[in-house]
């Protein structure tokens, strides 16, 4: 019996691998292969679609009152949910909850 070995482009990806890629991916900051793995998973998997789309619905209305936004905020919630993605808890939530509970 021969396994058969799948190459990346074959791999699919799973909702967390997803979800650390998905803001990279709707910015257009991310490799072509990837993105179309990216894409090949928000078409089978609803939850994911349904969460691509609320972003991306998010960012046209940011970029609708860009002209009116402090961008210091908006860094920082970018910063912030960057760190979350890697695994990297910020100091700031492990404060809130010290009991993980």
């Amino acid at each position: 019996m021969s396994l058969r070995r799948t190459n990346r482009a074959e791999r699919k990806m799973n909702c967390m691998q997803v979800g650390r890629a998905l803001q990279s991916y709707l910015d257009d900051e991310i490799d072509d292969l990837t993105a179309r793995r990216i894409a090949a998973h928000l078409e089978d998997c609803r939850r994911c679609g349904m969460e691509a789309d609320a972003y991306s619905e998010l960012k046209r209305a940011l970029t609708r009152r860009a002209d009116r936004i402090d961008h210091e905020p908006m860094d920082r919630l970018r910063d912030f949910s960057r760190r979350l993605a890697a695994g990297d808890v910020p100091p700031e939530v492990g404060a809130e909850n010290p009991g993980g509970a």
